[in-house]
């Protein structure tokens, strides 16, 4: 037997016999609004990775395909800021977090980040739409691509760089979950407003990312032992395993159907749909990790409990 496999059994008969003290909660949960940071978590990523497809689809020729991508980004950054402001409560608090640079820091980087895309997804939609200063909506488009798998991730470095035991345990396997939530998202946002003739890459890039979604949620769980639980019931469950229904039958009908126009606009809401339902599932599967004692003590007692726990 592993040392992962005792571990998840001693947790596992430990959290049958736990009661905290009073029952009474050890970790605070995140005050955090599901609607404002799980629609922030959601449209970072299709921000992000919508960048891609836009530079993608520039490079090759697809001009339906790229003012698809450079659309969804600026909509998706637009919305992601004006959902992360709403949680924070005044617009130059946002601000405030510019005034210093932390390298250590998930939330100074991410500021910077969305400080620096922001006006690149901007340029580049702006250009295309008006015909004006060509060269430089080409920069702008292929830096915003740059930044675009930076802008995807670094949410799940976020969350992951915390207490709650949901997100903390999951941070190997956290941003490629993200990455592929996000290129499955784009791919579906570009099937729906790209024309048929150039959403080859998009119904590619959708069953990638979906591969890669489902199978980093998979390891994800399966590593994290007892804490698992979380995303397997209540609210997170229900979420996560619509998502993950959603998803195949996206992916499914991008392969089959995807040249169709009004099949290639279904499969692309199920991918959207698809996305927003697990990183949903993945903030309600934090909340309840911290609302119940035994994510936080059960773990930590099991790898005390284990012979090959050591001391320095």
């Amino acid at each position: 037997m592993t040392t992962r496999s005792r571990v998840d059994g001693q947790a596992t008969a430990l959290a049958d016999e736990y009661v905290s003290y009073y029952n009474r909660r050890i970790l605070k949960p995140p005050t955090w609004r599901a609607a404002s940071i799980g629609g922030y978590l959601y449209l970072g990523g299709l921000a992000g990775a919508s960048s891609v497809f836009a530079a993608g689809g520039q490079l090759t020729g697809r001009p339906g395909l790229a003012r698809a991508g450079k659309a969804a980004a600026l909509v998706g950054i637009g919305l992601s800021l004006a959902a992360l402001v709403e949680d924070l409560g005044r617009p130059e608090r946002f601000l405030h977090m510019l005034r210093t640079f932390k390298p250590t820091s998930p939330m100074s980087v991410g500021s910077w980040l969305l400080a620096s895309y922001a006006p690149l997804v901007g340029v580049s939609l702006l250009t295309d739409l008006t015909g004006r200063f060509p060269f430089t909506g080409r920069a702008a488009c292929y830096g915003a691509a740059i930044l675009g798998p930076a802008v995807t991730t670094y949410t799940a470095v976020l969350i992951s760089d915390t207490a709650v035991p949901a997100w903390h345990e999951g941070h190997r396997e956290m941003p490629f979950l993200f990455a592929g939530s996000a290129t499955a998202t784009a791919a579906g946002s570009a099937m729906i407003a790209a024309p048929p003739s150039e959403n080859g890459p998009a119904r590619r890039a959708a069953v990638l990312g979906t591969a890669l979604e489902l199978g980093a949620g998979w390891l994800m769980r399966r590593r994290m032992g007892m804490i698992a639980g979380a995303y397997e019931h209540g609210r997170a469950g229900v979420l996560m395993r619509t998502g993950e229904a959603l998803a195949v039958a996206g992916a499914v009908g991008a392969v089959l159907c995807g040249r169709r126009r009004a099949a290639a606009v279904a499969s692309g809401a199920a991918l959207m749909a698809a996305s927003a339902c697990i990183r949903l599932g993945v903030f309600s599967a934090g909340v309840a990790s911290s609302e119940d004692p035994a994510y936080t003590v059960v773990p930590q007692r099991a790898r005390l409990a284990s012979p090959e726990t050591t001391y320095a």
